[in-house]
């Protein structure tokens, strides 16, 4: 088990400097800023982007997201969805034949969403939900979608894609819909449960067929049990990497916490991870906003990310 840094979209030396100097090992790119060449990212680009990376030192273990207009179609079954579903695969393809071993993407064509952000310990900013309120936006999109129309649509390209992702010898993962809620804008949030997952790594079983392990939203889940999830998809092989964050509550109504003040239990949901044989990396994903910090959370990360190597080290001692 490993320490990385994620959620920046640009490996500056900056960021690459700070991850190398916390003591990180990998590096996740998180909707990278590469050139969009007709719909897809290209080859020379990816693998420029993997040597800037291991110059210092780091490994780019994976990279999360692209941009929702290189797929939108495919999600909601659009005119363009096959035109697409042709470039995706193109782009798959490159990510592998970089030198990246994991792609994770997302299942939401109306994005992350949130409400009204929470103040917690000493006026920290922490973002929150309330589905209550989010229940009175209005439509996302041209209109409402159907839940097995949407699943139909995610079966599809499944079953396209995973093939392709085998022959190139890359993971692919979709993190929950976040929040994981029934429905937010019109369009309902598929893997939102311990069920869905269930359902989706059966639509095409194959260890490239796997998950982007958001521990944050796997906790939002409603009257779901993280410790009980983390077990069930690690004994199967099925976590890719984790989002390592904490929250208080769960949907309808959550905040997100400092990495050690949420309601879940670090210390028992890392040792199940060493249990189940995890061997990858973990990252901080999201921090609260703290008092003079920079936009992207340099002092909230290095405390979360610290927090993190020092509970994968007890873990592993304990274990023996």
């Amino acid at each position: 088990m490993r320490a990385g840094f994620g959620q920046f979209k640009e490996a500056t030396p900056e960021y690459l400097r700070f991850a190398a100097q916390y003591g990180a090992t990998d590096v996740l790119l998180n909707n990278a800023n590469l050139p969009n060449v007709r719909g897809t990212w290209q080859l020379h680009d990816l693998v420029k982007l993997r040597l800037s990376v291991e110059g210092y030192g780091l490994k780019l273990s994976a990279l999360e997201n692209v941009p929702t207009s290189f797929y939108d179609h495919i999600m909601l079954n659009g005119p363009r969805r096959d035109e697409q579903i042709e470039n995706m695969i193109v782009t798959v393809r490159n990510i592998a034949r970089a030198g990246i071993p994991i792609f994770g993407y997302n299942w939401m064509p109306s994005m992350v969403w949130r409400t009204e952000p929470a103040i917690i310990r000493c006026g920290t900013v922490a973002t929150a939900f309330d589905y209550e309120e989010a229940q009175k936006l209005p439509l996302t999109h041209d209109r409402e979608y159907d839940e097995e129309e949407m699943w139909g649509n995610l079966e599809y390209w499944i079953r396209i894609i995973t093939p392709i992702a085998e022959e190139e010898g890359i993971r692919l993962g979709i993190h929950p819909c976040d929040p994981p809620v029934e429905k937010l804008g019109g369009i309902p949030q598929l893997l939102r449960s311990f069920e869905s997952y269930r359902r989706l790594i059966e639509i095409y079983p194959s260890d490239s067929n796997a998950i982007e392990f958001c521990q944050g939203t796997f906790s939002e889940m409603q009257g779901d049990d993280i410790y009980e999830m983390i077990r069930y998809f690690g004994e199967r092989h099925k976590i890719m990497y984790v989002h390592f964050r904490n929250v208080s509550g769960q949907v309808p109504k959550f905040h997100e916490e400092f990495i050690n003040t949420g309601y879940v239990d670090m210390h028992k949901a890392m040792t199940i991870y060493n249990e189940v044989g995890f061997d990858g990396f973990f990252i901080d994903d999201h921090v609260p906003q703290t008092y003079q910090d920079t936009e992207w959370g340099h002092r909230g990360r290095a405390f979360a990310n610290g927090y993190i190597q020092a509970m994968i080290e007890a873990v592993t001692k304990q274990a023996g």
